[in-house]
């Protein structure tokens, strides 16, 4: 069946190239045949640990072993399996009561606040005094403390949601992350963990959005131990309160929820202080042991000192598997997100393997898991590499590439913190493409993909989009995008009925092909830019 599947969709599509200087070229009917498998119902959106991406990721293996590349995997295998905890919450479980001197209020579930299974632990129970420590964030680097003369050893904390407006973008996004809050907390030595909803975070997120998402379990990788990593045990439970909770929470303290709220209407950080409120949260867990693989291969390089440096070029496989609604059609198949990127990370890899010379340095191809499940795959790769951490140089990261227009530009998304800029402006301008700046740097993108976990291991990174100039002047490059994020994205109709444009896909290919061959090939390793946050927070 799947055989079948591959021959027909390997049939029937002119190709359509565009040459490099090595008479190297990317071929839209292999972009085609790719992202029609990938995205078949067949394999049922790909979701993390389920039959259908692991169909996905064979095929992927069978790829690269085709091409002759090197496996990269374990065992002498192209598969790095990864084995992951899924917690699910027992819904009837879920308890919280406030007590306010003699007054003991007991809060809604979930229509005042919601929780989240605990990873860790079967049963939990929190109790403490709460303190209120405004946004929960310790930034020296923008003389920004929230702990600054509070005690809150053995307390449960209260963290507003976000940041404060006056943070650099990426920059507050990694100070202002869940994660980042919660090791403050816990090095502080609280025991619990509040956020509360602000103004500005409603307007992103509404609470009410956030219920659709109330059975879904939280996912964790595990440790050779076992043990779930990324997660903070000191805090047992963890809620996020609504508008309503919180004003019950604040009621007849130093500063009401208002008061609070009109303060960061001002960009005006609240100070801590102490509730004179002790909360009860208990819970109770399942749990579950999955097995999902990251698929990588290698292209050894030619110089003998140089090809123990590797280029790592990443794109997810996974997708968020099926829909819970009552219509016929259930499967999120994925095509945009991230067929296209997978796809493309395979034709970059053939045409490579195509070269009789090969690049100075090494290139290593990984098609992570768990991307839709926070980036876990990417992490657990950048944490458990298989090649020296070390020598990995750069990496060049492929999330869903809107393929629908012909572009005359790209996006790379953190170029401008490393030399990773002029690398990739040097290779877009072998192709007649231009290198356009971040067109969303309010959205802090470069902090939002699999490329990330690489940051964090001090690896120069760039996401890699097409960009939002049209090579046609009839259509516009921004409105294509939009319309695939307000229509498709996550959605049923993110299939391979999509209107592609094959030539857009080859172009793709060729600029991914010629950056890799760009940093394979220069002199020095990549570096980050001098004085770089990034850079200097997370180099080795």
């Amino acid at each position: 069946m799947i055989l079948g599947l591959f021959l027909t969709a390997c049939q029937g599509e002119k190709t359509v190239t565009t040459s490099d200087s090595n008479g190297i070229s990317a071929e839209a009917s292999r972009l085609k045949s790719h992202v029609r498998f990938l995205s078949d119902d067949l394999l049922e959106g790909r979701d993390t640990g389920e039959r259908g991406h692991e169909i996905a990721s064979l095929y992927i293996a069978a790829e690269f072993e085709k091409y002759g590349l090197k496996p990269a995997g374990d065992n002498d295998t192209y598969m790095q399996r990864v084995d992951f905890r899924q917690a699910y919450l027992e819904q009837s479980s879920v308890k919280l009561v406030l007590t306010k001197k003699t007054e003991k209020i007991a809060l809604t579930y979930p229509k005042q606040f919601i929780t989240s299974a605990n990873p860790a632990e079967l049963n939990a129970i929190t109790q403490g005094e709460i303190v209120f420590v405004g946004y929960g964030i310790v930034a020296p680097e923008l003389q920004h403390d929230d702990y600054q003369g509070l005690d809150v050893k053995g307390k449960v904390v209260v963290v507003l949601s976000g940041k404060p407006k006056s943070f650099p973008s990426e920059e507050g996004a990694h100070f202002g992350s869940t994660f980042e809050k919660k090791r403050h907390a816990k090095e502080h030595g609280a025991v619990g963990y509040i956020s509360i909803s602000t103004p500005t975070y409603e307007t992103v997120r509404p609470y009410q959005s956030i219920l659709n998402f109330l059975h879904v379990p939280a996912v964790r990788w595990l440790n050779t131990d076992g043990t779930p990593a990324k997660i903070f045990p000191e805090l047992k439970n963890t809620a996020y309160f609504s508008k309503e909770a919180a004003e019950i929470l604040f009621a007849d303290t130093e500063l009401n929820l208002q008061q609070i709220y009109a303060m960061l209407e001002k960009d005006e950080s609240p100070k801590g202080f102490d509730l004179h409120t002790s909360v009860m949260l208990e819970s109770t867990s399942t749990h579950k042991q999955i097995s999902s693989p990251n698929v990588a291969a290698i292209l050894e390089g030619s110089d003998a000192e140089l090809k123990n440096e590797y280029v790592l070029y990443s794109a997810h496989s996974d997708h968020i598997g099926l829909a819970k609604t009552v219509k016929k059609d259930k499967i999120n198949n994925g095509a945009m997100d991230n067929a296209t990127g997978t796809a493309v990370l395979l034709e970059t890899a053939r045409m490579f393997s195509l070269l009789a010379q090969r690049p100075k340095r090494s290139i290593i191809f990984v098609a992570v898991t768990a991307e839709e499940k926070g980036l876990l795959g990417s992490d657990y790769f950048a944490q458990n590499p298989t090649v020296p951490a070390s020598s990995i140089v750069a990496n060049v990261n492929l999330d869903m590439p809107i393929l629908t227009y012909e572009f005359a530009d790209v996006i790379a998304f953190g170029a401008d913190h490393s030399d990773l800029k002029v690398s990739v402006s040097q290779a877009a301008e072998k192709i007649g493409l231009t290198l356009s700046p971040d067109p969303w740097p309010h959205m802090a993108l470069f902090t939002r993909s699999d490329h990330y976990s690489f940051v964090k291991q001090g690896i120069p990174s760039v996401f890699l989009v097409p960009g939002l100039q049209s090579a046609d002047p009839a259509i516009d490059g921004g409105q294509q995008f939009n319309q695939f994020i307000k229509t498709n994205y996550h959605n049923t109709g993110d299939d391979f009925s999509q209107d592609f444009n094959w030539q857009a896909a080859t172009k793709f290919a060729e600029v991914n092909y010629h950056i890799g061959l760009t940093l394979a090939e220069q002199t020095k390793r990549s570096s980050w830019n001098k004085g770089d946050f990034f850079g200097e927070r997370f180099s080795k």
